[in-house]
């Protein structure tokens, strides 16, 4: 069974872990530890105590930033990212927040169809806002609360 929990400072590794092999462009360790220190919000979704996805979230009043989530790619399509980002609107709504915006790579269908799914819309292109050998744009998109 999945359960759903607040991201600990313990889970840092293991969730740079699960970056690394789903991420073209992974956060770095460095990055996990700085987004937790300055006070971002995460979850996890854990199945007999071992991670199987996460997601981190910025709130800034009245709005929150969807930063990364990602899922072991043996357990896709298997609900954990629904359940994640459901567990993030849920608390965004807790808190207040009445829109959610996020960048996805312009090439990542699949997940643009994911956010579609859930609400999102399309809202503009950051050109080459992904830096590589070769630079990518980003899809902005937003979902109201």
């Amino acid at each position: 069974m999945y359960k759903i929990s607040l991201l600990d400072i313990n889970d840092l590794e293991e969730a740079y872990e699960i970056e690394v092999l789903t991420n073209p462009s992974p956060w770095s360790i460095d990055n996990f530890k700085s987004s937790f220190e300055v006070g971002h919000h995460g979850l996890v979704c854990k199945e007999d105590n071992k991670m199987l996805g996460f997601l981190i979230f910025s709130p800034i009043k009245p709005e929150a930033h969807l930063l990364s989530i990602a899922v072991i790619e043996t357990q896709q399509y298997k609900g954990i990212g629904s359940l994640l980002l459901k567990s993030m609107v849920s608390q965004c709504k807790a808190m207040g927040i009445n829109q959610v915006f996020l960048e996805v790579r312009a090439s990542n269908e699949k997940a643009i169809g994911f956010y579609q799914k859930y609400g999102f819309k399309k809202d503009a292109i950051r050109e080459n806002y992904y830096s590589g050998d070769i630079p990518e744009d980003a899809l902005l998109m937003s979902l109201g609360l």
